[in-house]
């Protein structure tokens, strides 16, 4: 039986609870993806071997490594920088990327760059060397490829090599490219068919652009050359990786880490979803050169609030 003091009391506290506004859950906020991505190319440095194990080894929270540069060679050749994948000197490497990738690092190849005609190739011999990278990416488990196109190509073609990456490995896996800056501004590029039209046509397929500001398509001085890209108004911050020489012996328009810290503050301010910073190339990166080159890494990932 409910005494009438226990009806009392429950009277009151249901008229309190009908005083105090229900608490709302609002959505939480959706977790900004910024990328910290290095460019892994010079495997050995005159004879030594050049691990990539420093980049998680000192907790630079590096997000992506991209290995360079895959090509595409005439007779149904696959190299590496000058050998097979398969050669006998990379097993060091893929053992140490394949340590990396499950402590949640992505392992991209880099197609192309400044050697020419693996895009040649995949334009006008499509069903001939499109087998050859696939079976690359699925030997090495790899989480993505970045398509540097510095050669002439078809729309058509870059087109449907991403129709096919994507159809052949899925949703989730990581398909980037590397313009010089001014092709995403509106301005030159050197792959022969427009940017604005591909993002148009296939920006849903394309995980983001690692986009060159150096070597005279840009720079890192400043926020300017990337507001450009925004301000044009197709490619959206969410999709610009800002791409920086990490060392002036790599390219021309090198800016100090400072600087670049300093504009990838302001970039991160300035555009919520900014996508992050990507550095060419690792063995080498100042300040800690080749004694410790994972600092780039670690002070761009500070710089970009990546944790």
């Amino acid at each position: 039986m409910v005494t009438f003091g226990a009806k009392v009391r429950i009277l009151v506290c249901a008229l309190a609870a009908l005083a105090v506004p229900a608490v709302i859950a609002l959505p939480a906020k959706a977790a900004v993806s910024r990328h910290v991505v290095v460019y892994y190319q010079t495997q050995y440095d005159g004879g030594r071997y050049v691990s990539p194990l420093g980049l998680t080894q000192h907790q630079t929270h590096v997000t992506d490594v991209l290995v360079a540069a895959l090509h595409l060679d005439a007779n149904k050749v696959v190299h590496l920088n000058d050998d097979p994948p398969s050669a006998a000197k990379f097993r060091r490497m893929w053992t140490d990327l394949a340590t990396m990738h499950k402590s949640g690092v992505h392992v991209l190849v880099m197609v192309g760059g400044a050697a020419q005609g693996s895009f040649r190739r995949l334009d006008t011999s499509f069903g001939t060397y499109y087998p050859l990278l696939r079976n690359v990416i699925g030997t090495y488990h790899l989480d993505g490829v970045d398509l540097d196109v510095e050669e002439s190509m078809s729309l058509a073609g870059i087109e449907r090599l991403i129709d096919a990456l994507r159809k052949d490995f899925g949703s989730g896996f990581r398909i980037t490219l590397a313009p010089v800056a001014t092709a995403l501004s509106g301005g030159g590029n050197l792959s022969g068919f427009s940017y604005d039209q591909l993002y148009r046509d296939r920006g849903s397929r394309i995980s983001w652009f690692n986009a060159q500001f150096y070597n005279g398509w840009g720079s890192l001085a400043s926020t300017a050359s990337y507001d450009a890209v925004i301000r044009h108004g197709v490619v959206p911050a969410g999709k610009v990786v800002a791409g920086a020489v990490t060392n002036p012996a790599n390219g021309g328009g090198y800016v100090s880490l400072g600087t670049l810290q300093s504009t990838l503050r302001k970039l991160t301010a300035k555009y919520p979803t900014f996508a992050g910073a990507a550095g060419w190339e690792y063995f080498n990166s100042l300040p800690g050169g080749k004694g410790s080159p994972w600092t780039w890494a670690g002070g761009v990932a500070s710089a970009l609030g990546v944790h």
